[in-house]
């Protein structure tokens, strides 16, 4: 969520920064800047008239004291329809910041000047490229097809279970599902990330803290008789243990990893581009996340890809870095890197993972602040990425390493698997 005073002093750059996204914000702003010019009359209004029913409570007191008791109660009179003038001034500010409060939340995060300007996901730009695409046979299958032919997968049994997008994972698949969240999580520990198990479900001041609410709200599961929503993203839970919290400066850079699973209605979404995993309603993720001082957050989001890097080339997939354009940012990030892995099989790219700076919108919403060397109150800055998600990773492997003998482990997984082939 973008600061009411960052709004105030720098309206006409913010518009000129969200073009990127495609969005004219300045109806938008010119409504923030209004009911905040009204709140703030409002409170001046209020306080006044608290300061006045205040001074008038001690001249009573006084003039009981004195024996003057009916100049006091005259005086009375007038506190009674100060109380009346409060009552009324109060629920006006409340009313008018809650209004205020939900406009501000219908702006996204102003994009970072890297960014480039686009509407689609066509507009985005190639930053990096690596590793060697393997020549399949011309028998080669899909993932979905190989897992039916190994039996390592059943998405047909997660359709009667569940339904469409909750696949079974059995066997084999099963333990090298297994060994890449340990192998995941493994690196990340290795590299510095705390490794940290949250809940599955958050509340709503969760969702709202992270910028899925109300922005994603259609595309979360809710558990309706407790007000709870299933998690889209590790990031969800693990961000908010910092809502409302002041850190230490000199505990810069927090950083954790977690794995869980995930929840997704993906409402709307059809097509062979979804088939097998390509698309889940459940699937599984390892997340990084990270709690950073602002002047160190962009060599923290280098630092990031850096090591998502390092783990796509231990698993020998070939890949590539897409930054996002300003129409294909998320809501909350100011800048994203896209990575993608190659499924040679069905001769497209996936995506694998986001990494994201989220710089003070996040921030902002949670509450999440540091004192700085004067001892002054600051926002922090948030990041996060997928180190990585499972289901497209999975579906790379099983396409990429598929011999006519039956398909082959990575040789990092092999000690995690305990086999170096599913045939």
């Amino acid at each position: 969520m973008l600061q009411l005073q960052v709004i105030r002093e720098n309206k006409e750059e913010i518009i000129k920064a969200l073009s990127k996204r495609n969005l004219d914000a300045s109806s938008l702003l010119d409504n923030i800047l209004q009911l905040d010019e009204k709140r703030r009359a409002v409170q001046t209004q209020l306080d006044a008239a608290l300061a006045e029913l205040n001074s008038l409570s001690k001249e009573i007191g006084m003039l009981f004291k004195t024996g003057k008791a009916q100049e006091a109660n005259l005086l009375k009179e007038k506190t009674g329809t100060l109380k009346e003038d409060s009552k009324k001034l109060g629920e006006d500010l409340n009313t008018t910041a809650e209004e205020l409060q939900a406009l501000l939340y219908q702006i996204p995060n102003i994009p970072h000047i890297s960014v480039p300007a686009g509407s689609t996901e066509d507009d985005n730009e190639e930053v990096f490229k690596e590793g060697n695409i393997p020549t399949l046979s011309g028998d080669a299958l899909p993932h979905w097809e190989l897992a039916k032919k190994y039996d390592i997968i059943d998405f047909e049994l997660g359709v009667k279970i569940a339904g469409a997008g909750f696949p079974v994972y059995k066997g084999k698949g099963a333990r090298l599902q297994r060994a890449l969240i340990s192998y995941f999580l493994d690196k990340n520990t290795e590299a510095g990330y705390k490794e940290i198990q949250v809940p599955h479900l958050v509340n709503e001041a969760s969702g709202y803290g992270t910028g899925q609410l109300p922005d994603k709200e259609g595309q979360m599961y809710h558990v309706g008789a407790d007000d709870l929503y299933l998690i889209p993203t590790a990031e969800v839970p693990v961000t908010n243990i910092f809502r409302n919290e002041i850190v230490n400066q000199k505990d810069f850079p927090i950083c954790l990893t977690g794995y869980t699973p995930c929840f997704r209605r993906e409402a709307g979404s059809y097509g062979a581009h979804v088939r097998g995993l390509n698309r889940l309603h459940q699937f599984d993720k390892v997340e990084i996340v990270r709690v950073e001082h602002p002047s160190k957050s962009y060599e923290a989001l280098n630092g990031m890809v850096e090591h998502v890097k390092e783990i796509l080339r231990d698993l020998k997939l070939p890949y590539r870095i897409i930054r996002l354009c300003g129409g294909d940012l998320g809501f909350t990030a100011a800048l994203t890197y896209d990575f993608e892995v190659f499924s040679t099989a069905q001769d497209r790219w996936l995506e694998i993972s986001s990494v994201s700076n989220f710089e003070t919108y996040q921030a902002n919403r949670l509450k999440l602040r540091f004192k700085d060397e004067h001892g002054k109150s600051q926002l922090a800055h948030t990041l996060n990425g997928s180190s990585l998600a499972l289901p497209r990773v999975l579906a790379g492997i099983l396409e990429n390493y598929q011999t006519p003998e039956g398909i082959k482990i990575p040789e990092v997984l092999i000690p995690y698997t305990g086999f170096n082939m599913i045939n």
